[in-house]
Protein backbone atom coordinates (compact mmCIF):
# COMPACT_ATOMS: atom_id res chain seq x y z
CA UNK A 1 0.00 0.00 0.00
CA UNK A 2 1.46 3.21 -0.57
CA UNK A 3 2.45 5.69 2.21
CA UNK A 4 0.54 8.54 2.79
CA UNK A 5 2.04 11.78 1.94
CA UNK A 6 2.59 14.74 4.54
CA UNK A 7 1.02 17.42 2.60
CA UNK A 8 -1.42 17.31 -0.14
CA UNK A 9 -2.16 20.57 -2.08
CA UNK A 10 -5.23 19.92 -3.97
CA UNK A 11 -7.45 21.86 -6.76
CA UNK A 12 -4.50 23.35 -8.46
CA UNK A 13 -3.26 24.49 -11.80
CA UNK A 14 0.16 23.23 -11.44
CA UNK A 15 2.65 23.49 -13.85
CA UNK A 16 5.99 22.19 -13.31
CA UNK A 17 8.00 23.67 -15.85
CA UNK A 18 9.61 20.27 -16.38
CA UNK A 19 7.38 20.67 -19.27
CA UNK A 20 5.67 23.97 -21.29
CA UNK A 21 2.68 21.86 -21.99
CA UNK A 22 2.20 19.86 -18.90
CA UNK A 23 -0.25 20.50 -16.01
CA UNK A 24 -1.54 18.84 -13.24
CA UNK A 25 -4.35 19.58 -10.74
CA UNK A 26 -2.89 18.23 -7.31
CA UNK A 27 0.37 17.27 -5.43
CA UNK A 28 1.71 15.15 -2.69
CA UNK A 29 4.63 15.81 -0.62
CA UNK A 30 6.61 13.17 1.63
CA UNK A 31 9.55 14.16 3.66
CA UNK A 32 10.25 17.34 2.10
CA UNK A 33 10.25 15.72 -1.71
CA UNK A 34 7.76 16.19 -4.15
CA UNK A 35 6.08 12.06 -4.04
CA UNK A 36 3.81 12.68 -6.71
CA UNK A 37 2.01 15.18 -9.63
CA UNK A 38 -1.23 14.02 -10.71
CA UNK A 39 -4.97 14.21 -10.98
CA UNK A 40 -6.95 15.53 -7.49
CA UNK A 41 -8.22 11.53 -8.16
CA UNK A 42 -5.08 9.92 -8.13
CA UNK A 43 -3.24 12.09 -5.11
CA UNK A 44 -6.64 11.51 -3.20
CA UNK A 45 -5.46 7.87 -2.31
CA UNK A 46 -2.43 9.95 -0.66
CA UNK A 47 -4.64 11.19 1.83
CA UNK A 48 -4.33 9.59 5.52
CA UNK A 49 -4.68 10.41 9.00
CA UNK A 50 -1.57 12.56 9.47
CA UNK A 51 -2.10 14.47 5.99
CA UNK A 52 -2.00 18.58 5.44
CA UNK A 53 -4.47 19.10 3.24
CA UNK A 54 -4.69 22.30 1.60
CA UNK A 55 -7.07 23.22 -1.14
CA UNK A 56 -5.54 26.04 -3.42
CA UNK A 57 -9.02 26.84 -4.89
CA UNK A 58 -7.48 26.88 -7.95
CA UNK A 59 -4.72 28.78 -8.08
CA UNK A 60 -1.33 28.52 -9.64
CA UNK A 61 1.14 26.43 -8.35
CA UNK A 62 4.74 26.83 -9.60
CA UNK A 63 8.40 25.65 -8.85
CA UNK A 64 9.56 28.32 -6.17
CA UNK A 65 11.69 31.18 -7.35
CA UNK A 66 15.58 31.18 -6.94
CA UNK A 67 16.82 34.46 -7.40
CA UNK A 68 20.37 33.72 -8.66
CA UNK A 69 22.05 37.35 -7.82
CA UNK A 70 21.25 38.64 -4.43
CA UNK A 71 22.23 40.63 -1.66
CA UNK A 72 20.01 39.45 1.26
CA UNK A 73 22.09 41.82 3.91
CA UNK A 74 21.47 44.90 1.60
CA UNK A 75 17.87 44.01 1.48
CA UNK A 76 17.29 43.45 5.55
CA UNK A 77 18.45 46.93 5.51
CA UNK A 78 15.81 48.50 3.36
CA UNK A 79 13.25 46.84 5.48
CA UNK A 80 15.09 47.97 8.78
CA UNK A 81 16.55 51.33 7.65
CA UNK A 82 15.29 54.27 5.45
CA UNK A 83 13.74 52.46 2.28
CA UNK A 84 14.39 55.13 -0.57
CA UNK A 85 13.05 52.74 -3.45
CA UNK A 86 9.78 54.68 -5.33
CA UNK A 87 11.08 58.23 -3.61
CA UNK A 88 9.89 60.17 -6.31
CA UNK A 89 11.81 63.52 -6.09
CA UNK A 90 15.52 64.31 -3.68
CA UNK A 91 12.86 66.37 -1.75
CA UNK A 92 10.93 62.78 -1.29
CA UNK A 93 14.29 60.69 -0.37
CA UNK A 94 15.36 63.68 2.25
CA UNK A 95 12.22 63.53 3.85
CA UNK A 96 12.46 59.78 4.43
CA UNK A 97 16.03 59.18 6.06
CA UNK A 98 14.39 62.82 8.21
CA UNK A 99 12.05 60.34 9.35
CA UNK A 100 14.24 57.53 10.09
CA UNK A 101 16.77 60.35 12.10
CA UNK A 102 13.84 61.12 14.15
CA UNK A 103 12.99 56.91 15.00
CA UNK A 104 16.24 55.54 15.65
CA UNK A 105 18.97 56.47 18.13
CA UNK A 106 21.21 55.04 15.72
CA UNK A 107 24.40 57.45 15.19
CA UNK A 108 24.51 56.56 11.45
CA UNK A 109 21.48 57.21 9.42
CA UNK A 110 21.19 55.10 6.41
CA UNK A 111 18.78 54.79 3.22
CA UNK A 112 18.66 52.38 0.45
CA UNK A 113 17.58 51.96 -3.09
CA UNK A 114 17.13 55.91 -4.51
CA UNK A 115 16.91 55.98 -7.91
CA UNK A 116 17.50 59.86 -9.81
CA UNK A 117 16.87 58.47 -13.22
CA UNK A 118 12.97 58.73 -12.31
CA UNK A 119 12.99 61.93 -11.08
CA UNK A 120 12.31 65.04 -12.95
CA UNK A 121 14.84 66.89 -11.12
CA UNK A 122 17.57 63.88 -12.42
CA UNK A 123 20.67 64.18 -10.18
CA UNK A 124 22.10 62.56 -7.35
CA UNK A 125 21.97 62.91 -3.56
CA UNK A 126 24.57 65.57 -2.42
CA UNK A 127 26.65 66.60 0.51
CA UNK A 128 24.14 69.81 0.61
CA UNK A 129 20.87 67.37 0.78
CA UNK A 130 21.53 65.14 3.43
CA UNK A 131 23.24 67.86 5.85
CA UNK A 132 19.56 69.20 5.97
CA UNK A 133 18.93 65.51 7.83
CA UNK A 134 21.70 66.63 10.28
CA UNK A 135 24.81 67.92 11.01
CA UNK A 136 26.41 66.28 14.02
CA UNK A 137 25.31 62.69 13.00
CA UNK A 138 26.69 60.87 10.06
CA UNK A 139 24.07 60.65 6.47
CA UNK A 140 24.49 58.09 3.91
CA UNK A 141 21.99 57.47 1.12
CA UNK A 142 23.19 54.28 -1.30
CA UNK A 143 21.81 54.82 -4.74
CA UNK A 144 19.57 51.40 -6.20
CA UNK A 145 22.94 50.22 -7.55
CA UNK A 146 25.32 50.48 -4.31
CA UNK A 147 27.80 51.66 -6.91
CA UNK A 148 27.17 55.06 -6.06
CA UNK A 149 26.30 57.02 -2.21
CA UNK A 150 25.75 60.01 -1.11
CA UNK A 151 27.30 61.37 2.22
CA UNK A 152 26.76 64.71 4.28
CA UNK A 153 29.82 66.61 5.95
CA UNK A 154 29.87 64.58 8.88
CA UNK A 155 31.32 61.52 7.07
CA UNK A 156 33.50 63.47 4.75
CA UNK A 157 35.49 65.07 7.51
CA UNK A 158 35.46 61.40 9.44
CA UNK A 159 36.53 59.44 6.30
CA UNK A 160 36.98 61.58 3.51
CA UNK A 161 41.08 61.57 3.54
CA UNK A 162 40.19 57.21 3.18
CA UNK A 163 38.29 57.67 0.09
CA UNK A 164 40.36 57.47 -3.33
CA UNK A 165 40.51 61.03 -4.69
CA UNK A 166 39.34 59.87 -7.95
CA UNK A 167 36.20 58.31 -6.75
CA UNK A 168 35.22 61.20 -4.71
CA UNK A 169 32.86 63.63 -7.14
CA UNK A 170 34.02 67.18 -6.94
CA UNK A 171 32.70 70.87 -8.11
CA UNK A 172 35.69 73.50 -7.83
CA UNK A 173 37.76 71.13 -5.72
CA UNK A 174 35.12 70.88 -3.47
CA UNK A 175 33.54 67.35 -2.65
CA UNK A 176 29.90 67.08 -3.55
CA UNK A 177 29.31 64.48 -0.77
CA UNK A 178 28.55 61.76 -4.11
CA UNK A 179 30.97 59.10 -3.88
CA UNK A 180 31.41 55.93 -6.09
CA UNK A 181 33.00 52.33 -5.97
CA UNK A 182 35.73 52.63 -3.84
CA UNK A 183 35.31 55.14 -2.02
CA UNK A 184 32.31 53.20 -0.36
CA UNK A 185 34.55 51.03 1.16
CA UNK A 186 35.17 52.59 3.88
CA UNK A 187 31.18 54.06 4.25
CA UNK A 188 30.37 49.90 4.20
CA UNK A 189 33.67 49.28 6.93
CA UNK A 190 32.00 51.70 9.35
CA UNK A 191 28.45 50.79 9.07
CA UNK A 192 29.11 46.70 8.84
CA UNK A 193 26.20 45.12 10.90
CA UNK A 194 27.98 42.77 13.74
CA UNK A 195 26.80 38.75 13.75
CA UNK A 196 23.31 40.13 16.22
CA UNK A 197 22.40 42.86 13.52
CA UNK A 198 23.37 40.54 10.25
CA UNK A 199 20.66 37.73 11.95
CA UNK A 200 18.11 40.58 12.27
CA UNK A 201 19.03 41.43 9.04
CA UNK A 202 18.38 38.50 6.78
CA UNK A 203 15.38 36.91 9.38
CA UNK A 204 13.49 40.34 7.72
CA UNK A 205 14.88 39.31 3.93
CA UNK A 206 13.44 35.77 5.12
CA UNK A 207 10.42 36.93 5.28
CA UNK A 208 10.02 39.66 2.65
CA UNK A 209 11.51 36.23 -0.02
CA UNK A 210 8.73 33.90 1.42
CA UNK A 211 6.04 37.09 0.60
CA UNK A 212 7.58 37.11 -2.74
CA UNK A 213 7.36 33.65 -3.79
CA UNK A 214 11.28 33.38 -3.22
CA UNK A 215 12.38 29.61 -1.99
CA UNK A 216 15.87 29.96 -2.99
CA UNK A 217 18.85 32.68 -3.31
CA UNK A 218 22.28 33.19 -4.22
CA UNK A 219 23.58 35.38 -1.91
CA UNK A 220 26.48 37.70 -3.16
CA UNK A 221 28.18 38.42 -0.04
CA UNK A 222 31.36 40.73 1.50
CA UNK A 223 33.05 41.25 4.53
CA UNK A 224 29.71 40.02 6.46
CA UNK A 225 28.67 37.94 8.66
CA UNK A 226 26.39 36.76 7.11
CA UNK A 227 28.17 33.09 6.10
CA UNK A 228 27.96 32.45 10.05
CA UNK A 229 24.79 33.85 10.57
CA UNK A 230 23.28 31.82 8.02
CA UNK A 231 24.88 28.49 9.43
CA UNK A 232 23.48 28.91 12.70
CA UNK A 233 20.43 29.77 11.35
CA UNK A 234 20.47 26.55 9.65
CA UNK A 235 21.54 24.67 12.87
CA UNK A 236 18.70 26.70 15.00
CA UNK A 237 16.22 25.12 12.49
CA UNK A 238 15.49 29.15 11.70
CA UNK A 239 16.31 28.99 8.00
CA UNK A 240 13.44 28.46 5.45
CA UNK A 241 15.59 29.30 2.64
CA UNK A 242 18.21 27.58 0.57
CA UNK A 243 21.14 29.55 0.25
CA UNK A 244 24.23 29.60 -2.24
CA UNK A 245 27.04 31.82 -0.90
CA UNK A 246 29.25 33.64 -3.25
CA UNK A 247 32.17 34.72 -1.40
CA UNK A 248 33.92 38.27 -2.52
CA UNK A 249 37.56 37.96 -4.08
CA UNK A 250 39.27 39.23 -1.27
CA UNK A 251 37.99 35.91 0.70
CA UNK A 252 39.38 33.43 -1.16
CA UNK A 253 42.47 32.50 0.36
CA UNK A 254 40.34 31.99 3.47
CA UNK A 255 37.55 30.20 1.18
CA UNK A 256 40.77 28.02 -0.14
CA UNK A 257 41.94 27.38 2.83
CA UNK A 258 39.03 26.00 4.68
CA UNK A 259 38.68 24.05 1.77
CA UNK A 260 35.60 24.75 0.66
CA UNK A 261 34.38 24.07 -3.18
CA UNK A 262 31.43 24.81 -4.97
CA UNK A 263 28.48 22.63 -4.00
CA UNK A 264 29.48 21.93 -0.15
CA UNK A 265 27.47 22.30 2.17
CA UNK A 266 23.79 21.43 3.92
CA UNK A 267 20.13 21.18 2.15
CA UNK A 268 19.70 25.09 3.18
CA UNK A 269 23.06 26.38 2.95
CA UNK A 270 26.02 25.31 0.40
CA UNK A 271 29.18 27.03 -0.95
CA UNK A 272 28.52 29.07 -4.03
CA UNK A 273 31.60 30.34 -5.61
CA UNK A 274 33.59 33.67 -5.70
CA UNK A 275 32.62 36.76 -6.90
CA UNK A 276 34.17 39.79 -8.02
CA UNK A 277 34.09 42.92 -10.49
CA UNK A 278 35.30 44.00 -13.54
CA UNK A 279 33.52 47.35 -13.83
CA UNK A 280 30.92 49.60 -12.43
CA UNK A 281 27.37 50.83 -13.62
CA UNK A 282 25.81 52.82 -15.83
CA UNK A 283 23.74 54.76 -13.56
CA UNK A 284 27.39 55.96 -12.21
CA UNK A 285 28.77 55.93 -15.58
CA UNK A 286 31.41 53.59 -14.17
CA UNK A 287 30.40 50.79 -16.37
CA UNK A 288 33.26 49.92 -18.88
CA UNK A 289 32.70 51.09 -22.19
CA UNK A 290 33.90 50.22 -25.58
CA UNK A 291 32.91 53.33 -26.58
CA UNK A 292 32.11 56.77 -25.04
CA UNK A 293 28.87 57.57 -23.06
CA UNK A 294 26.05 59.26 -24.92
CA UNK A 295 26.13 61.78 -22.00
CA UNK A 296 29.86 62.30 -21.47
CA UNK A 297 33.51 61.95 -22.65
CA UNK A 298 34.38 58.74 -20.53
CA UNK A 299 34.11 54.95 -21.13
CA UNK A 300 33.76 54.25 -17.40
CA UNK A 301 36.07 52.17 -15.45
CA UNK A 302 37.79 49.00 -14.41
CA UNK A 303 37.06 48.39 -10.96
CA UNK A 304 39.46 45.13 -11.37
CA UNK A 305 41.83 45.56 -14.69
CA UNK A 306 42.03 42.57 -16.93
CA UNK A 307 44.85 41.45 -16.56
CA UNK A 308 44.24 41.37 -12.38
CA UNK A 309 40.92 39.28 -13.35
CA UNK A 310 42.61 37.31 -15.90
CA UNK A 311 44.51 35.65 -12.75
CA UNK A 312 42.37 35.62 -10.41
CA UNK A 313 39.62 33.59 -12.44
CA UNK A 314 42.32 30.83 -13.17
CA UNK A 315 42.89 30.46 -9.25
CA UNK A 316 39.51 30.56 -8.81
CA UNK A 317 38.98 27.34 -11.47
CA UNK A 318 42.27 25.59 -10.20
CA UNK A 319 40.50 26.00 -6.54
CA UNK A 320 37.85 23.72 -7.92
CA UNK A 321 35.24 26.80 -7.77
CA UNK A 322 32.61 28.57 -9.92
CA UNK A 323 33.71 31.89 -10.36
CA UNK A 324 30.80 35.02 -10.89
CA UNK A 325 32.11 38.22 -12.62
CA UNK A 326 30.13 41.46 -12.24
CA UNK A 327 30.38 42.91 -16.12
CA UNK A 328 27.89 45.57 -17.01
CA UNK A 329 29.58 47.53 -20.31
CA UNK A 330 30.71 45.69 -23.29
CA UNK A 331 34.09 46.22 -23.05
CA UNK A 332 33.68 44.59 -19.23
CA UNK A 333 32.34 41.52 -20.44
CA UNK A 334 34.51 40.85 -23.32
CA UNK A 335 37.40 41.29 -20.93
CA UNK A 336 35.74 38.06 -18.53
CA UNK A 337 34.65 36.12 -21.38
CA UNK A 338 38.60 36.45 -22.38
CA UNK A 339 39.58 35.61 -18.84
CA UNK A 340 37.22 32.65 -19.19
CA UNK A 341 38.67 31.35 -22.09
CA UNK A 342 40.80 28.77 -21.08
CA UNK A 343 38.53 27.72 -17.77
CA UNK A 344 36.77 24.36 -16.85
CA UNK A 345 33.75 24.50 -18.94
CA UNK A 346 31.90 22.24 -16.27
CA UNK A 347 32.73 24.68 -13.60
CA UNK A 348 30.08 26.72 -14.99
CA UNK A 349 31.43 30.44 -14.50
CA UNK A 350 28.90 33.36 -14.69
CA UNK A 351 28.71 36.71 -15.69
CA UNK A 352 26.27 38.35 -13.70
CA UNK A 353 24.41 41.58 -15.52
CA UNK A 354 25.88 41.07 -18.69
CA UNK A 355 23.69 44.16 -20.13
CA UNK A 356 25.58 45.25 -23.00
CA UNK A 357 27.08 42.23 -24.77
CA UNK A 358 27.93 42.73 -28.35
CA UNK A 359 26.85 39.93 -30.96
CA UNK A 360 30.02 37.90 -30.55
CA UNK A 361 30.09 38.24 -27.13
CA UNK A 362 26.65 36.18 -27.05
CA UNK A 363 27.94 33.83 -29.61
CA UNK A 364 31.14 33.09 -26.94
CA UNK A 365 28.64 32.83 -24.29
CA UNK A 366 27.02 30.31 -25.78
CA UNK A 367 30.27 28.24 -27.41
CA UNK A 368 32.03 28.69 -23.87
CA UNK A 369 28.77 27.44 -21.55
CA UNK A 370 29.19 30.37 -19.79
CA UNK A 371 25.61 31.32 -17.50
CA UNK A 372 24.23 34.82 -18.10
CA UNK A 373 23.32 35.66 -14.74
CA UNK A 374 20.96 38.33 -15.43
CA UNK A 375 18.49 40.89 -14.05
CA UNK A 376 14.96 41.17 -15.63
CA UNK A 377 13.95 44.55 -13.39
CA UNK A 378 17.02 46.51 -15.16
CA UNK A 379 14.74 46.44 -18.33
CA UNK A 380 12.46 48.98 -16.17
CA UNK A 381 15.93 51.79 -17.43
CA UNK A 382 15.63 50.69 -21.16
CA UNK A 383 12.29 52.38 -22.19
CA UNK A 384 12.78 55.80 -24.27
CA UNK A 385 13.98 58.19 -22.73
CA UNK A 386 15.09 56.06 -19.46
CA UNK A 387 18.31 56.01 -17.96
CA UNK A 388 20.04 53.58 -20.83
CA UNK A 389 19.13 56.25 -23.23
CA UNK A 390 20.67 58.95 -21.76
CA UNK A 391 23.56 56.87 -20.80
CA UNK A 392 24.16 54.64 -23.94
CA UNK A 393 21.85 56.29 -26.68
CA UNK A 394 19.05 55.18 -28.95
CA UNK A 395 21.12 52.26 -30.81
CA UNK A 396 22.76 50.70 -27.90
CA UNK A 397 20.22 51.28 -25.82
CA UNK A 398 17.97 49.01 -28.43
CA UNK A 399 20.42 45.62 -27.80
CA UNK A 400 20.71 46.04 -23.95
CA UNK A 401 19.84 42.96 -21.76
CA UNK A 402 19.16 41.01 -24.89
CA UNK A 403 17.36 38.36 -23.25
CA UNK A 404 15.60 36.56 -26.64
CA UNK A 405 19.04 36.54 -28.61
CA UNK A 406 20.33 34.86 -25.56
CA UNK A 407 18.13 32.01 -25.36
CA UNK A 408 18.00 31.67 -28.99
CA UNK A 409 21.59 31.59 -29.10
CA UNK A 410 21.12 29.15 -26.25
CA UNK A 411 23.23 30.69 -23.93
CA UNK A 412 21.94 29.49 -20.15
CA UNK A 413 19.82 32.21 -18.87
CA UNK A 414 19.85 32.50 -15.02
CA UNK A 415 17.40 35.44 -13.85
CA UNK A 416 17.96 37.30 -10.35
CA UNK A 417 16.77 40.60 -8.84
CA UNK A 418 20.26 42.33 -7.42
CA UNK A 419 17.48 43.37 -4.76
CA UNK A 420 16.36 46.11 -6.96
CA UNK A 421 13.58 45.62 -5.84
CA UNK A 422 13.57 41.65 -4.66
CA UNK A 423 10.56 40.66 -6.61
CA UNK A 424 10.94 38.02 -9.35
CA UNK A 425 7.11 38.84 -10.54
CA UNK A 426 8.39 42.16 -11.31
CA UNK A 427 11.46 40.73 -13.26
CA UNK A 428 9.58 38.04 -14.93
CA UNK A 429 7.07 41.02 -15.96
CA UNK A 430 9.65 43.34 -17.49
CA UNK A 431 10.70 40.11 -19.73
CA UNK A 432 7.92 39.32 -21.14
CA UNK A 433 7.14 43.07 -21.40
CA UNK A 434 10.40 44.17 -22.63
CA UNK A 435 10.96 47.38 -24.50
CA UNK A 436 12.39 46.52 -27.45
CA UNK A 437 9.87 44.24 -28.88
CA UNK A 438 12.21 41.30 -30.91
CA UNK A 439 13.85 40.43 -27.09
CA UNK A 440 10.55 39.69 -25.16
CA UNK A 441 10.39 36.22 -23.57
CA UNK A 442 7.21 34.33 -23.33
CA UNK A 443 5.75 33.99 -20.14
CA UNK A 444 7.23 30.06 -19.91
CA UNK A 445 10.55 31.27 -20.80
CA UNK A 446 11.03 33.76 -17.97
CA UNK A 447 9.57 31.56 -15.03
CA UNK A 448 12.24 28.83 -16.34
CA UNK A 449 14.85 31.43 -16.15
CA UNK A 450 13.66 32.31 -12.91
CA UNK A 451 12.96 28.56 -11.51
CA UNK A 452 15.35 26.21 -13.53
CA UNK A 453 17.47 28.13 -15.21
CA UNK A 454 18.73 29.56 -11.43
CA UNK A 455 18.62 25.90 -10.10
CA UNK A 456 21.11 25.37 -13.19
CA UNK A 457 23.01 28.44 -12.57
CA UNK A 458 23.73 26.94 -8.46
CA UNK A 459 24.49 23.19 -10.03
CA UNK A 460 20.97 22.30 -8.19
CA UNK A 461 18.95 21.37 -11.48
CA UNK A 462 18.86 18.04 -9.82
CA UNK A 463 16.85 18.74 -6.77
CA UNK A 464 15.58 22.52 -7.37
CA UNK A 465 13.75 24.42 -10.24
CA UNK A 466 10.62 21.96 -11.56
CA UNK A 467 8.12 19.87 -9.87
CA UNK A 468 8.94 16.41 -10.52
CA UNK A 469 9.03 13.07 -7.93
CA UNK A 470 12.15 13.38 -6.09
CA UNK A 471 12.55 17.07 -6.19
CA UNK A 472 12.51 19.51 -3.36
CA UNK A 473 8.90 20.43 -2.22
CA UNK A 474 9.55 24.36 -2.50
CA UNK A 475 7.01 25.81 -4.48
CA UNK A 476 5.26 29.34 -4.93
CA UNK A 477 1.37 29.38 -5.10
CA UNK A 478 -0.27 32.35 -7.16
CA UNK A 479 -2.95 34.26 -7.19
CA UNK A 480 -3.55 34.56 -10.76
CA UNK A 481 -2.35 32.93 -13.84
CA UNK A 482 1.11 34.93 -15.20
CA UNK A 483 -0.35 33.25 -18.79
CA UNK A 484 -3.44 35.22 -18.61
CA UNK A 485 -2.57 38.82 -17.43
CA UNK A 486 -0.45 41.31 -19.01
CA UNK A 487 -0.19 42.79 -15.63
CA UNK A 488 2.72 39.79 -14.38
CA UNK A 489 3.56 42.07 -11.58
CA UNK A 490 0.62 42.68 -9.92
CA UNK A 491 0.19 39.08 -9.38
CA UNK A 492 -0.32 38.35 -5.55
CA UNK A 493 1.58 35.60 -3.96
CA UNK A 494 -0.42 33.32 -2.33
CA UNK A 495 1.76 30.69 -0.12
CA UNK A 496 5.13 30.09 -0.39
CA UNK A 497 6.32 26.55 0.77
CA UNK A 498 9.80 25.68 1.45
CA UNK A 499 10.98 22.02 2.17
CA UNK A 500 7.37 20.79 2.50
CA UNK A 501 6.40 23.55 4.96
CA UNK A 502 4.20 26.70 4.31
CA UNK A 503 5.92 28.95 5.00
CA UNK A 504 4.10 32.22 4.02
CA UNK A 505 0.24 31.89 3.19
CA UNK A 506 -1.40 35.08 2.11
CA UNK A 507 -4.73 33.50 1.30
Amino acid sequence: MTEPADLVLTNAEVHSLADPDETAEALAVRDGEVARVDSTYEIDFLDGVDTTTVDLAGRVLLPGFIDAHTHMVAVGKRLVHADLAGADSPAEAISRLTARADDTDHEWILGYGYDESEWDDSRYLTRADLDGVSTDRPVVAFREDMHTAGVNSVVLDRLGERMPDGDVRCENGDPTGVIVEDALGPVRDAIAPDRSETRELLLAAQERAHELGITGVHDMVRQSHAPRVYRDLDLDGDLALRVRINYWADHLDAVAEAGLATGHGSEFVRTGGIKTFTDGSFGGRTAKLGQSYADGDETGQWVVPPAELHDLAARVDEEGLQMSAHAIGDAAIDAVLDAYADLDPDMRHRIEHAELPSKGAIEHLAAMDVVASVQPNFLRWADEGGLYDTRLGTERRKRSNPYRELLDSDVRLAFGSDCMPLDPLFGIHEAVNAPVERQRLSTTEALRAYTSGAAYAGFDEDRLGTIEPGKEADFVVLDGSPWETSDIADIDVAMTVVDGEVVHDAR
